[in-house]
């Protein structure tokens, strides 16, 4: 079974992120780039799959030069190899142009099925996964929280706000999974020195066959028009309990509509 896993690097949520003033784009290079945390739930996986059925794990990344760090770490972390779509022409991409980017590929390198986390912490839209089986043509399975394959057919269960729905379809497909679905394991040393010799290849927008005007700042479909940065934190409000303190809570919750 040929199983890709799209990741991400994104900024890391422990450092202060700002946007560019020019364009309104997170600004990447303020600070440390780490993987995506949700998808490191997809290649635990993908890894497992492919332990209970064969096959290999296929690492996809968009993104620049720096996110080979988190490569490296999915290699790592068990994944057999790695493409690494990398141009400055991307820079920019909404959630329509990264998923049709990465179809571009996905038509080029070839799936069964592909596996996604449920969103990035940078933009946290959610929507890539479904994006992407709509340009592919395949079912989606989104929001899974166990994953069965047995055949030619795959099983998950979906989450819900009132448990999980139980969605069957055919491969190839495209999944994508929460927090819930397993944990991720930690790179041994071995992996660490393995994932040296595992092959990355590099494509640039022109080699995956991906149209200009499609991608980046310029082909976007959305974009920030004004931000601002959050006000700091207010200094909290203690209340003293002088037997009124109950009444005094319930005053200040409802005052900020809470009740």
């Amino acid at each position: 079974m040929n199983i890709v896993v799209c990741v991400k690097q994104v900024p890391d949520t422990e450092s202060p992120r700002k946007l560019k003033s020019d364009d309104n784009t997170l600004d990447r290079g303020a600070a440390d780039g780490v993987i995506n945390e949700l998808d490191e739930y997809a290649i635990e996986e993908a890894l497992l799959l492919k332990e209970a059925h064969g096959g290999e794990v296929t690492v996809l990344t968009m993104g620049p030069e720096k996110a080979t760090d988190s490569i490296r770490k999915a290699l790592a972390m068990g994944a057999d190899k790695a493409v690494h779509l990398v141009d400055d022409a991307l820079a920019g991409s909404d959630a329509l142009g990264t998923s049709y980017a990465i179809q571009q590929v996905l038509g080029r390198i070839g799936f069964d099925l592909v596996i996604c986390g449920s969103e990035s912490t940078d933009a946290r839209t959610g929507m890539l996964p479904a994006m992407l089986a709509e340009r592919l043509g395949v079912p989606q399975l989104t929001l899974s929280s166990k994953v069965e394959i047995d055949g030619s057919t795959i099983r998950v269960q979906r989450l819900t706000d009132y448990g999980y729905d139980k969605v069957e379809a055919a491969l190839p497909a495209v999944v994508s999974v929460v927090e819930k679905i397993n944990e991720p394991r930690y790179p041994s040393f071995k992996g660490i020195m393995a994932a040296k010799k595992k092959p990355v290849e590099t494509l640039s927008a022109a080699d995956a066959g991906i149209e200009a005007d499609k991608v980046g700042l310029a082909g976007a479909a959305s974009e920030v028009v004004d931000a601002t940065e959050a006000p700091p934190r207010a200094k909290g409000q203690i209340v003293t309990d002088e037997g009124d303190g109950g009444v005094k809570i319930a005053e200040f919750l409802a005052s900020k509509k809470f009740i």
